[in-house]
């Protein structure tokens, strides 16, 4: 992180990629970065256009089987009804068959938040994980969806107990981690609805904004500031230390830079994504990392449903 620092803070552009656990971290000055592609909202690095592409996407899902996510899904559970967390980020890989490359994904896919990394995996993000311009720093946690062709919509998304409780916390915990670096937090926005592409179908996201004011020198420290920020709290849990540590235990897998984050340092500020929609190269082919938020109201059927509905790719 110490390389994020000083390149910050001599007002040197870079991309960073760190992954779940932040054991793994890319940092490269944005002029040298090779056989990688990135687009953080208009900002991107490459002037091929997308592609556009009219068949399946992806052909076959292999998710995990609903005994083994159940079995996950209850430990998490009783960690609840034991206080040990309230929120936990559950999540499995779903190995997937596509004639698409993982370039081919890039280019086709359309997000807010884009990168391909060495054709190792790419991600279509659409959740910003922090954004810093001047001394203020912004943090838009994302927690509930819905259909958008359903009736009412808005309304139902909007009402629903379980989604307001699990927005609340989720809101609770990122304002406690910005907290932790900057001073006068807000929530400027509370529960507003954005539209999104899903696999060929509109949904409603819902987010909120959540600011701070950072101290003058905050760039010759941001690498001390996204380590204490790290991992998202939307998808982790709270509290984030216990939930981390339950994640690790019940999924049993490497998460890897799914659920990590990327973004750039133009010179000035920093934006940055959270990895989710994400699909990685292993040695059986390609896989697909999704999941949700869990709380005591969750339903095991309905969170199974919604892991694999998210392994899509918005074109």
């Amino acid at each position: 992180m110490d390389k994020i620092s000083f390149l910050a803070k001599n007002g040197i552009p870079f991309l960073f990629v760190i992954d779940f656990d932040t054991k793994n971290i890319f940092v490269q000055n944005l002029e040298n970065l090779e056989n990688i592609y990135f687009q953080i909202e208009e900002y991107k690095n490459y002037k091929q256009e997308e592609k556009s592409c009219k068949k399946a996407l992806i052909k076959r899902k292999f998710p995990v089987s609903f005994k083994k996510y159940k079995k996950a899904f209850f430990e998490v559970q009783e960690e609840i009804k034991k206080g040990n967390t309230y929120l936990l980020n559950l999540t499995f890989p779903t190995k997937i068959e596509t004639d698409l490359s993982l370039k081919d994904i890039f280019f086709c896919s359309k997000a807010k938040f884009k990168l391909f990394f060495k054709d190792q995996f790419v991600c279509f993000s659409p959740e910003r994980f922090i954004k810093i311009e001047e001394n203020i720093i912004k943090t838009y946690p994302m927690k509930g969806t819905i259909d958008a062709s359903l009736p009412n919509a808005a309304n139902l998304i909007l009402s629903n107990e379980k989604e307001m409780a699990e927005h609340v916390m989720v809101v609770d915990l990122l304002r406690n981690d910005l907290g932790m670096v900057a001073r006068k937090i807000r929530v400027k926005r509370f529960r507003y609805i954005d539209k999104i592409e899903a696999g060929g179908k509109k949904l409603l996201q819902v987010s909120s904004e959540i600011e701070g004011k950072l101290p003058k020198n905050w760039r010759e420290n941001l690498g001390e500031i996204l380590l204490k920020l790290l991992p998202a709290g939307s998808i982790s849990g709270t509290p984030k230390k216990k939930s981390v540590e339950i994640i690790k235990r019940v999924e049993n897998y490497d998460r890897g830079f799914f659920t990590g984050i990327f973004g750039i340092f133009d010179g000035k500020n920093l934006d940055s994504a959270v990895i989710i929609r994400y699909i990685e190269k292993s040695h059986s082919g390609l896989v697909y990392k999704s999941g949700g938020g869990i709380t005591i109201q969750s339903s095991v059927e309905d969170e199974y449903k919604e892991m694999i509905e998210k392994v899509y790719i918005p074109v």
